[in-house]
């Protein structure tokens, strides 16, 4: 994976609509997840639903790092 400086970063992908709708998901399963853990009291289900939005966010940020690779790789060769 390239690393890529955080300024070439935000302007390889400020204009990338699939940037930032991933992005926007990871954002909202960070909000979800923060949610659930804020109850003292888990249910099995709420467990699940917990594993599944950490999958979740975890194959969102994949996706996003991913991506800036990609854009990378064609902007810097």
């Amino acid at each position: 994976m390239a690393i890529v400086p955080g300024d070439l970063r935000e302007k390889i992908l400020n204009g990338d609509p699939e940037y930032q709708k991933l992005l926007q998901e990871h954002s909202q399963y960070a909000a979800q997840l923060e949610q659930i853990t804020k109850s003292p009291y888990l249910s099995s289900e709420v467990l699940i639903e917990e594993i599944t939005l950490k999958k979740m966010k975890l194959k969102a940020k994949d996706a996003i790092e991913q991506r800036v690779a990609r854009l990378a790789h064609r902007v810097l060769v």
